[in-house]
């Protein structure tokens, strides 16, 4: 059973080998928004906590055999390096669509990498097929009372330093993170509150919460993978059951958002799973009026090849980038005439396109497509209405 002792002494433990992360205060999201910046951890995600944590748990006759896990990537390199400083043997299961640069970082770490095709789910079944032909110790990433006491110790950290805080905003994805944090926090301040945010695309926690017990949810899709989880466990439910306050949901255009604000308002690198708190604050899904605001950034390995386009769809959905489309009559003078009303609004043209042979364009009709550099939301509005007023129709694409 987790108690606050555990928690306590996996902090003692971890002296040495986890860092104690900065919470800094983020003026871009407001003056009561904290950052707990586990993106800076060592492996780049708060997993080493209750991987190390779990991983010196073991008998010797368990290290003997070696170390099982499965995950999608931060709880892999956090149990690879655990064992490999304790000279213990590693082996992880990684979904198929893992981002390459985990399973790279993994191998890095000294584990062998068995790629299973599927979700997360996926990998855990033939982690656990393995653990029972080899002997292996399963070292479930959310699941597990050594593991959840690890992560417990970020709670203690926020309360250390902000002791003044009122409420802890966590991501949720099997719940091993918010299960360790609600109960440390709840033990000694039950006055402060922990939310839980899950992406609107796997929200399993919360689908188990309204239902009662820890179901499965049919499908799951999201840009978090970190969170991307069909079902939690029966620990980790319990004790969000019993600790957590309430859990949110983001849409994945808002966790977007959340990591281009990070990078541009803090210069933080987030994975979609730790930009979700941020999210939930961004979008009002959590009120942080008056309430000093810790939200735990719990990852930072975002895949580079897909950022690029995480970062555009952000841009969007904060309003710095927008397309408008319209038609006008296929005269000379005309296209520069339109730029000519672009310019007036202020925003910069990126892309044109100018297509004779559009469906949705008339004979004697030219389509133009326009991607523009924007300030904000409220720019995009005064782009349209001075459109409309010049008497140009925006077209839905």
């Amino acid at each position: 059973m987790l108690t606050l002792e555990m928690i306590q002494d996996a902090q003692k433990a971890l002296k040495g080998v986890a860092r104690v992360t900065p919470l800094s205060q983020t003026k871009n999201l407001g003056d009561n928004v904290y950052i707990k910046a586990e993106n800076l951890q060592l492996t780049g995600a708060f997993k080493i906590r209750g991987a190390y944590n779990k991983v010196r748990s073991l008998t010797p006759e368990e290290r003997s055999k070696g170390v099982i896990a499965c995950s999608a990537g931060n709880h892999a390199q956090g149990i690879a390096l655990s064992a490999t400083r304790l000279g213990i043997k590693s082996i992880i299961c990684m979904p198929a669509a893992a981002p390459l640069s985990k399973v790279e970082a993994t191998k890095k770490y000294g584990a062998k990498v068995v790629l299973v095709p599927g979700v997360y789910d996926d990998a855990a079944a033939e982690a656990v097929r393995l653990t029972k032909e080899h002997g292996y110790t399963f070292a479930h990433p959310f699941n597990d009372e050594y593991v959840i006491a690890g992560q417990g110790t970020i709670g203690l950290e926020i309360l250390e330093q902000l002791p003044e805080v009122d409420q802890v905003v966590v991501p949720i994805g099997g719940g091993g993170l918010i299960s360790g944090v609600a109960f440390a926090i709840k033990h000694l301040k039950p006055s402060c509150k922990v939310i839980g945010v899950q992406a609107a695309g796997a929200a399993g926690m919360l689908n188990s919460i309204r239902k009662g017990k820890p179901v499965a949810l049919d499908s799951i899709s999201t840009i978090a993978d970190g969170i991307a989880v069909k079902k939690p466990g029966d620990v980790s439910f319990a004790l969000c059951k019993q600790y957590v306050d309430e859990i949110v949901t983001v849409e994945d255009d808002e966790i977007a958002a959340a990591i281009v604000a990070l990078m541009d308002g803090m210069k933080i690198v987030a994975e979609g799973a730790g930009a979700a708190p941020v999210a939930a604050v961004m979008f009002g899904k959590v009120d942080a009026t008056n309430k000093k605001t810790a939200c735990v950034v719990s990852g930072g390995n975002v895949d580079i090849t897909t950022l690029s386009r995480i970062i555009l769809k952000g841009l969007s959905k904060n309003g710095q980038i927008a397309e408008f489309t319209t038609k006008i009559a296929d005269q000379p003078g005309n296209l520069a005439k339109l730029l000519e009303v672009i310019s007036g609004t202020g925003a910069n043209v990126l892309r044109v396109n100018h297509a004779r042979e559009d469906r949705k364009s008339e004979v004697g009709a030219c389509v133009v497509k326009m991607v523009l550099e924007t300030r904000n939301m409220q720019h995009v509005e005064k782009i349209g209405k001075a459109l409309k007023d010049k008497g140009y129709e925006t077209i839905d694409t």
